[in-house]
């Protein structure tokens, strides 16, 4: 029992639509710090997105197999049962080691403990889990016998439902009312009834518990936003996930429960037909059989009305501390029978399984000798079956797992990690294939959230869950192409059958109008609305306009997608088409490789479509870096060379942040330790390492210059292929590539050929004069030169009356030019003491 067992304990209890995770979680927003449990993970992010309009990201997780967002400053976790912090009865940290205290803690649908399949979570938190100011615990009237038997000092209370629920009799699809949910209890059924719904009633939303947070999201959405007026679900609609559903119909009153086919329970009944209503509007459930099994008894419909349920006569158990001595420690403790009355052994769970077909395997068992390694099988053994495998499939995909964590360094291999989430990391197929997908990348998810099973588990969180985010908006769009005809739905419930055959036509200047009313224009992806055609009486018209526009988005999107490379074009940190902006250039992770972001105005197109934009646009960015600045892609490529030092990556990352051109002053250290070969290396990516500055000559010519100028944001620009400029005039500085010097700015490149050019004329300490002929032909003034000789580490001798000027080398070691002198070498101590 947990140390924080006095703290108060309140059970809330009622039916559906009673508002009790409401009001719970306005409770543990008045605490300084709290916890909640939550059966789904799309519960969980949907609790979580609330507390952070409250409270602020930064100070708010999300704790659950597959996703966790956990900022430094958070005091309010949003978890799944299972992902709980739990530790010896008191609240862990969220990497299950160090122990954090919550002032509240919260289950939801504690009832849950009754379930063959993950009960025993449920028990084990409503036993264990307690916050040290207050403990709340909701669920359905059911729990009460179990909460006085387990948990006698907690307080009950009640909540009545806000609104009637009442049952309105067996209707066909074709028959029911909009902002029904139609519940079903296989994919299957919810494919069947949805493709059936497209047909009659022009589509449906789809939601089921194995839906990512974000398709979930975006199916709701097309509900909330009248886009569609039906929903088909799972069971998972009757978890708190909160629609504004008019009326619940069973398609069907059976499911499967993981080991046979039997009946809903009354109280899964009341669960799920209770989300029919919110707040004070009443609601109504049905089925969709007047007879037969999948029909209700007037018995069944009397105790949901009167949200009468069963009590619970046991809940579910497993010991939540096993014994980690031994493997077969383990296994008994897990295999431990309760002790009080009211609890039973739960059923063996699928981690449970695969554990003991582990170990039978001898290599396993010379690997775990010690509770450590016993502990770590059973964390790689709580792996879900996101893919629904089986046992056997299941156990051999984690004892390979298990395998990596239990050698060398204990860290999955980077190479299979990376293969397999590629292999997922594709976007065609069917619904059911890209289902498939997002279920094994939440495998990989699950993987990489373990901080100590990857040598990088930040960096491969973050690839799992872009994969994921892109198969989600795939099967978004998939579902949707599959099941939803919004011209059925929408159009002709907004403006009738009349008006659905009236001509939209979009003009050569992108001027839009219906019979003959002009109601706007369209500027690429932007339709603008004519102020005059926003009068109640052309309402109509302008619905039909604006569904009209949804082909021609779909057309210019295919357009923009397939664009030559000449219809593409960089403007700042504009990316355009056809003179239009659609992207815009942002920080990334170089220069070389910044983030491109879609126009908002580019929400118009599916996402199929935006994700074949992008990724033109950045075949097109990389196809145009690779021609005007290839320079940059080899400093990039340098930085994340494994095989070069770290001299040599830190110094071509600081290039490439300055743009390839920066002060020897601010790299001295770094130049003075590369070893020769990497000073071949970066000779070769096509840097100069100049007496005065590090650049490469190639970006300074005029195309390069302009884009370089356009990534770094430079504003003021050089007029093209200038050598000097006075001092002060636009681009006048190093970041444009010119060295001021007195009155002048030389280019960098030119101020190389001169220092070149003063190392060859002297011999040694003796007086000398350069030539002059060089500097003049550039347009250096003799005062601007005087300035360069002294940053090159010369000083000015005494010369007679009318004679040219003399220069000394006042260097400390005099330096020997090789055969072929290069700025590698001969001017290595002029570097060194260039402001003497």
């Amino acid at each position: 029992m947990s140390q924080f067992a006095r703290s108060p304990i309140t059970a809330v209890l009622g039916p559906t639509n009673t508002g009790k995770t409401h009001l719970a979680v306005e409770r543990m927003c008045g605490h300084a710090s709290g916890m909640m449990g939550f059966p789904l993970r799309l519960l969980a992010r949907e609790v979580y997105d609330r507390v952070v309009r409250l409270k602020g990201a930064e100070h708010v997780a999300l704790v659950t197999g597959e996703e966790k967002i956990l900022p430094p400053k958070a005091k309010w976790f949003l978890c799944t049962a299972e992902s709980m912090p739990l530790s010896g009865g008191m609240l862990a940290g969220a990497d299950g080691r160090n122990a954090r205290e919550f002032a509240f803690v919260g289950l939801d649908e504690a009832q849950l403990g009754a379930d063959p399949e993950r009960g025993h979570v449920f028990t084990d938190r409503l036993l264990r889990a307690r916050g040290f100011a207050e403990t709340m615990i909701l669920g359905s009237d059911s729990l009460k016998p179990m909460l006085r038997a387990l948990v006698p000092d907690a307080e009950i209370i009640g909540r009545p439902r806000f609104s009637t629920l009442s049952y309105a009799g067996a209707r066909k699809l074709s028959r029911l009312p909009r902002r029904s949910a139609i519940v079903a209890f296989s994919a299957e059924e919810v494919y069947a009834v949805a493709e059936t719904l497209r047909r009659l009633r022009g589509g449906a939303a789809v939601v089921m518990g194995a839906l990512s947070p974000r398709t979930r999201n975006a199916q709701v959405e097309m509900f909330q936003a009248g886009e569609v007026d039906y929903l088909v679900a799972t069971d998972a609609i009757g978890m708190g996930l909160n629609m504004d559903v008019h009326h619940v119909a069973f398609a069907s009153l059976t499911k499967f429960d993981g080991r046979r086919q039997r009946r809903l329970t009354v109280a899964e009944m009341a669960q799920i037909a209770g989300r029919a209503g919110r707040h004070q509007k009443d609601g109504t459930f049905g089925a969709l059989n007047e007879e037969g099994p999948n029909a209700f008894t007037p018995e069944e419909v009397l105790n949901i009305e009167a949200h009468r349920v069963r009590p619970l006569e046991r809940l579910y158990w497993r010991e939540g501390e096993p014994d980690f001595a031994s493997i077969d420690d383990l296994i008994a403790s897990l295999e431990a029978k309760p002790e009080h009355e009211v609890l039973r052994a739960a059923p063996q769970a699928i981690d449970l399984a695969v554990l003991k077909r582990l170990a039978d395997e001898a290599w396993v068992r010379d690997r775990v000798r010690s509770p450590f390694m016993v502990a770590r099988l059973w964390a790689a053994c709580g792996l879900p079956d996101f893919r629904k495998l089986g046992v056997d499939p299941h156990a051999r995909f984690v004892g390979r797992l298990f395998g990596h964590l239990s050698e060398g360094r204990g860290h999955v291999p980077h190479q299979w990690f990376a293969d397999e989430i590629q292999r997922l990391d594709h976007m065609g197929g069917d619904v059911e294939t890209i289902a498939g997908r997002i279920a094994a990348t939440r495998s990989w998810a699950y993987i990489a959230h373990r901080q100590d099973w990857l040598e990088d588990p930040h960096h491969w969180a973050g690839r799992t869950r872009a994969i994921e985010e892109r198969l989600s908006d795939a099967l978004h769009a998939g579902l949707t192409q599959r099941f939803v005809d919004k011209r059925t739905t929408v159009l002709l419930r907004q403006i009738g059958a009349d008006a659905s055959n009236l001509p939209v036509t979009i003009g050569p200047e992108g001027e839009v109008s219906v019979e003959e009313h002009v109601l706007g224009s369209l500027e690429g992806f932007r339709f603008k609305v004519d102020p005059q055609a926003r009068a109640a009486d052309r309402k109509m018209l302008l619905a039909a306009a604006e569904k009209r526009l949804a082909s021609e988005y779909r057309k210019r999107g295919a357009a923009l997608a397939d664009a030559e490379d000449d219809a593409l074009a960089l403007n700042g940190k504009l990316l355009e088409w056809r003179g239009l902006a659609v992207a815009e250039l942002g920080p990334g992770a170089s220069l070389a490789r910044p983030k491109i972001t879609l126009d908002r105005a580019l929400d118009v197109l599916d996402p199929p479509a935006r994700i074949a934009v992008r990724e033109r646009l950045e075949t097109w960015f990389a196809a145009q870096l690779a021609r005007y600045l290839p320079v940059f892609a080899r400093l990039d490529a340098a930085t994340r060379d494994s095989a070069a030092s770290g001299e040599l990556r830190a110094l071509a990352g600081a290039l490439l942040e300055a743009g390839g051109l920066l002060p020897r002053r601010a790299a001295a250290r770094l130049i003075d330790a590369l070893a020769p070969d990497a000073r071949k290396t970066l000779r070769r990516i096509g840097v100069t390492i100049g007496t005065l500055d590090l650049f490469a000559p190639a970006l300074l010519k005029p195309q390069a210059a302009r884009w370089r100028r356009e990534l770094m944001g430079l504003s003021d620009v050089p007029p093209d292929g200038a050598t000097v400029l006075p001092r002060g005039a636009p681009g006048a500085d190093l970041p444009h590539g010119y060295r001021p010097l007195g009155a002048q700015a030389v280019r960098v490149d030119l101020v190389e050929r001169i220092a070149r050019a003063a190392h060859d004329s002297r011999k040694g300490r003796k007086p000398f004069a350069p030539d002059l002929a060089l500097a003049t032909s550039m347009g250096v003034k003799p005062e601007t030169l005087a300035r360069l000789m002294a940053q090159l580490g010369f000083k000015a001798a005494r010369v007679r009356e009318g004679q040219p000027q003399h220069w000394i080398w006042h260097g400390l070691t005099p330096v020997a030019p090789a055969k072929a002198p290069t700025a590698d070498n001969a001017f290595a101590v002029l570097a060194s003491l260039r402001h003497g």
